[in-house]
């Protein structure tokens, strides 16, 4: 059976003073997730913030534990390797 995972970040961006600024951190961070991840990834929420952006992730597959795994991956990178500070996330899996 096929199961969906979804994460939501919201992350807060000190620092930056524009919209233009933050869609380059924010597009630069979504491309380097997809890639080493394997997910879907789209700026979801806060899109006219320029201190801060809602982020979603969508992993798909038919082992909860697989899909749990991948996403809390992408939140720990999130948590290291961004630029901004992560405030808060969910994930739900979808049955």
């Amino acid at each position: 059976m096929t199961r969906v995972g979804v994460l939501e970040v919201r992350l807060e961006l000190p620092g930056v003073r524009s919209l233009k600024e933050k869609r380059g951190i924010v597009k630069g961070l979504l491309e380097r997730i997809r890639h080493r991840f394997e997910v879907a990834a789209a700026e979801v929420d806060a899109l006219d913030r320029w201190d801060g952006a809602g982020l979603g992730f969508a992993a798909v597959g038919n082992e909860v534990a697989v899909i749990q795994s991948r996403l809390q991956k992408v939140a720990n990178y999130i948590e290291t390797e961004s630029e901004g500070v992560m405030v808060d996330y969910r994930v739900e899996i979808v049955t």
